[in-house]
């Protein structure tokens, strides 16, 4: 391709051919570009596993503020992403649409990060409220100036419908190994029980060397994904040049790019499912303190599974996308994840579950611990491969808006999915905030002296709710409408505008 704009402003007008044969997408450059998803990792479980907890039993905040306070920084992100995602749809650099915003991220994500976790601790809560909103915004909007360009990418680095399956395996493999490893980390050697703090997890330092840790990590993590990949940048869909436009006629063209059938079901899918999703990751941590009365050693052992759950899913999302096709197959294994994951609660209601108390034979090892291990192991393996099937459903709508529109609109789609994973960590928490006010569950207690009715009324309360939220995503998910055969052809097609669009670029009619 010459790079000469199409009369559409389209497809002939984003490509530039790089100088020699394109690079090869092997196993280590989707290695490499998923790498940077390390970062969202760490913020992600930060946000998901530690924020409510942290703010609310150490801090001091009220439940209902810290999900108030989550929430408020979330509505004002909405009027972010989709900006940025625009931005970087329609940005020419010579390092092209994306990669500049990646670069410029990493130090705002670390500093932010850092400050999150390093709040005021004297200030009244009025003002430690405040505090939490803007420090929210501002981690929310720099992670969004990295994640929407650099996920965009997995559009941009292949059209091939199993392939992508792939990409976007390694962005899940490696989200998860950073921010599992810290959390471990976090559990088995920053929450030290002191004479001053003998729960370990109401340890206020072990989240301040938790901050500092994470900082670094998402700094490097970044850097390393942006220049690992920045070699690909002269093959990559380049922005058109194009003359300024009104407001108006802007947002006309980001309505009609989004106003399509399978964004919009994938939008509501993840919306629904983010919201489930948050909720479990923000009670999870109340659900290993306080019903299974673990230590955080123990508690990150159980976190454990998520390793081998992530890399089985790496190698089973293709299998499943060539088999049974990503529809079909991630609503299936969404359903089974959800299942497996309430076994052991359902368990307990019945009082069928082995005691907190009762150990492996003369072992020191609760005997909870295997089978908690074994379910988490068999629920990460159906969840996470049902994540990245959806996910890759996302990445198949960029050449289905493209036939419809001229326009490649990676980054407005992929903003509205940094938004949609935002809700895991800002509706999720809101939502996992009322119920702990539903329960009046109480604030600063320990394990033994919260009442098992309370227990009980917690987790008959929290099920439904997250069951409800899954099986509502599952059946929108029914409406996406596109399949591989479709989605070959769209490309075909594509691809032969492009070409009979060069062709009359250079041989022009007399």
């Amino acid at each position: 391709m010459t790079g000469i704009e199409a009369p559409s402003g389209g497809r002939l007008g984003t490509h530039v051919a790089g100088e020699g044969p394109r690079p090869e997408v092997s196993t280590a450059v989707r290695a490499i570009y998923g790498f940077g998803s390390i970062a969202f990792g760490i913020k992600d479980n930060g946000f998901r596993v530690f924020l409510l907890l942290f703010y609310n039993q150490v801090v001091g905040l009220p439940a209902a503020l810290v999900a108030a306070a989550v929430m408020t920084a979330m509505l004002i992100d909405c009027l972010i992403d989709p900006v940025i995602g625009h931005v970087s749809d329609n940005f020419r650099s010579k390092w092209g649409r994306r990669h500049p915003f990646m670069y410029a991220s990493a130090l705002p994500v670390a500093l932010s990060f850092l400050l999150l976790w390093n709040p005021p601790f004297h200030w009244e809560q009025a003002h430690l409220f405040w505090y939490l909103v803007v420090v929210a915004v501002i981690v929310r909007t720099f992670i969004t100036l990295y994640e929407i360009p650099s996920s965009s990418m997995s559009a941009e680095l292949t059209t091939d419908y199993t392939e992508r399956s792939k990409i976007v395996g390694w962005r899940y493999f490696f989200g998860w190994w950073g921010g599992l490893t810290l959390t471990i980390a976090m559990f088995w050697f920053l929450m030290k029980a002191t004479p001053e703090h003998p729960v370990g997890q109401l340890n206020p330092e072990a989240y301040v060397k938790y901050g500092y840790i994470g900082a670094v990590l998402m700094f490097l993590s970044i850097l390393i994904s942006a220049a690992g990949t920045h070699r690909f940048i002269p093959w990559m869909p380049q922005a058109p040049v194009r003359e300024k436009r009104p407001l108006s006629a802007v947002a006309r063209e980001v309505f009609d790019t989004l106003n399509i059938r399978p964004f919009l079901t994938i939008t509501a899918v993840g919306l629904v499912a983010s919201i489930a999703t948050g909720v479990g990751f923000s009670l999870a941590f109340y659900i290993s303190t306080y019903v299974w009365e673990l230590t955080p050693f123990w508690t990150g052992v159980l976190q454990i599974d998520a390793y081998f759950a992530s890399a089985a899913a790496l190698a089973a999302a293709p299998l499943m996308t060539r088999h049974s096709g990503k529809k079909k197959a991630g609503g299936v294994l969404l359903v089974f994840s959800v299942f497996i994951g309430f076994l052991p609660l359902i368990l307990r209601l019945m009082g069928i579950f082995p005691d907190n108390g009762d150990m492996v034979g003369d072992t020191k090892i609760p005997e909870i611990v295997p089978w908690l291990f074994l379910d988490g192991l068999v629920r990460g393996v159906f969840g996470i491969t049902a994540s990245i099937l959806i996910t890759a459903m996302l990445t198949d709508v960029v050449e289905y808006s493209e036939q419809r529109t001229g326009r490649r609109s990676e980054g407005l789609f992929f903003a509205f999915t940094s938004l949609i994973q935002k809700a895991v960590s800002g509706v999720g928490v809101m939502v996992a905030g009322w119920i702990l006010a539903v329960v009046a569950f109480p604030v600063g207690s320990k394990p033994s002296e919260v009442p098992p009715e309370t227990i009980a009324k917690l987790l008959m309360v929290y099920m439904p709710v997250v069951g409800g939220l899954y099986l509502l995503s599952v059946i929108i998910l029914q409406a996406y409408n596109i399949t591989k055969e479709s989605h070959e052809e769209t490309v075909r097609e594509i691809e032969a505008r492009a070409q009979a669009a060069e062709d009359g670029a250079t041989n022009p009619s007399p």
